[in-house]
């Protein structure tokens, strides 16, 4: 398999699931301002939608939208226990915790990277993604990870999302309880080895 990405992007939630999973991989990064691959390869030839991640299978399908390729990664190794098991009710709460990372803080925080948005608009944005971090604070609670006492592929997601909260300058100090979260999953051998790979540490 191989994983299309680009370097601290939300590519990293997969990249991380799949060190997480033991599975064998490589890695190509894309340009996403040329749509070239690492290799010269016309992105827009692998995803036509011309942005990451994208996972080519084995059999050369290739699988887009990080929610479902993370679901993907763990159910080719249900013994990691990056998900439930499919049809139980804790893989519809995985689900529904993807979803509110997808659209609920992923699609916001990534919006506010755009240098056309106005100071304005990025207010708003911000006030509501502190809506948004309150509420997650309160679901999480004492917990360890998002579905309790193991790391799910939920886990790994937020982690790559909280992460542009310093190129954001964001500050989580309002949240100590995700700061701690946050450095948690960044301690995961997995997780480093990801960074690592990716030149972000």
């Amino acid at each position: 398999m191989k994983l299309y990405y680009k370097a601290g992007t939300c590519s990293l939630s997969p990249h991380i699931a799949l060190r997480e999973a033991g599975i064998e991989f490589e890695i190509e990064a894309v340009d996403l301002q040329t749509k070239r691959t690492a290799s010269g390869a016309d992105f827009t030839q692998i995803n036509a939608k011309g942005y990451i991640p994208a996972l080519k299978l084995d059999n050369g399908k290739v699988l887009t939208e990080g929610a479902a390729i993370v679901q993907y990664i763990a159910d080719l190794k249900p013994e990691s226990g990056l998900a439930p098991a499919n049809g139980s009710e804790a893989r519809y709460e995985l689900q529904s915790w993807l979803s509110f990372i997808s659209s609920e803080l992923h699609k916001p925080m990534g919006s506010m990277l755009n240098p056309a948005q106005s100071q304005d608009w990025k207010a708003a944005t911000q006030a509501l993604l502190s809506k948004r971090l309150d509420w997650l604070v309160g679901e999480l609670g004492e917990r360890e990870f998002l579905l309790g006492d193991c790391f799910t592929v939920a886990d790994g997601y937020l982690f790559t999302v909280l992460g542009w909260t310093d190129r954001l300058g964001f500050s989580l100090s309002t949240w100590p309880s995700l700061q701690a979260y946050r450095a948690r999953i960044g301690a995961r051998p997995k997780v480093v080895e990801a960074l690592k790979a990716e030149g972000l540490i």
